[in-house]
């Protein structure tokens, strides 16, 4: 199993950013990239049914695919499932995907900080304990974005975006209090780094945006390295799962020009 790929999972394209970063630090490992398109998006699902529904899909995953490591490349997944993986599969090692609250509060020089997520994020008690736990001194603002990973999702399947749309679903992530400004802004879903360069176009003033998948990329990394083998078979390509068994053209497309093959 160690020579296993590495799968990468997530509920439609967003882990195309965290699968980017990981090839650049895994050049010697194969990824499977798994996209639960069927039950796209998360952050409108009811905790248990999506917790059961993960669970229930690493079943066969790692059944037909013997991954060495799995990487959850989504924040909703991560916050409500990552301890129900790990027990129903105690063999394969996990990596989970969670806000960068901690990094976003050592670097604010403002004590501004917004956290950019779906709606099912920003709920989740997780994502309040990090606050707690390592943000207790500084302003951090939850926002809840509806329709931004939809936006993402179109976006990288068709080439183009609604601007005033993201605008309306970025603004809320801009807080002047006491003459001070965000200066911080964490994207907390793995689709919203695809809208970045849009995001800072219709952002009302510049601020950092903090981008997960370097991050994650290199806990798994860690993981992997502690692992034997991991050399790729020359005549092995990259692959792509989609739960729905029916992508349509464009996401084919734009799987293939992201070295994925369907299977």
């Amino acid at each position: 199993m160690n020579d296993g790929p590495v799968l990468v999972f997530d509920s439609g394209i967003g882990g195309l950013s965290v699968l980017r970063e990981a090839r650049v630090i895994m050049p010697g490992r194969r990824f499977v990239y798994v996209a639960d398109d069927a039950g796209f998006p998360y952050g409108r699902w009811e905790e248990g049914a999506l917790r059961d529904r993960i669970v229930a899909l690493f079943g066969g995953l790692i059944e037909r695919h013997e991954p060495a490591l799995a990487l959850i490349a989504c924040n909703t997944a991560s916050t409500i499932v990552m301890a129900e993986l790990r027990a129903a599969y105690p063999n394969l090692p996990f990596v989970g995907t969670v806000p960068a609250i901690k990094p976003a509060a050592e670097r604010t020089r403002s004590g501004l900080v917004s956290v950019l997520a779906t709606p099912g994020t920003v709920k989740r008690q997780y994502t309040r304990d990090l606050i707690r736990d390592y943000a207790g001194k500084v302003h951090v603002r939850l926002v809840g974005s509806e329709n931004l990973a939809g936006l993402a999702e179109t976006y990288m399947r068709k080439g183009f975006v609604d601007e005033a749309a993201v605008q309306a679903e970025i603004a809320p992530c801009f807080v002047e209090m006491d003459g001070r400004q965000t200066d911080i802004v964490v994207l907390a879903c793995t689709h919203f780094p695809f809208l970045v360069n849009r995001m800072r176009k219709m952002a009302p003033w510049p601020v950092d945006w903090i981008d997960p998948a370097e991050a994650i990329a290199r806990r798994a990394l860690a993981i992997v390295e502690t692992l034997p083998g991991g050399d790729a078979l020359p005549d092995t390509k990259d692959s792509v799962v989609f739960t729905s068994g029916n992508p349509d053209t464009n996401v084919l497309r734009l799987m293939h020009g992201f070295g994925l093959t369907a299977q």
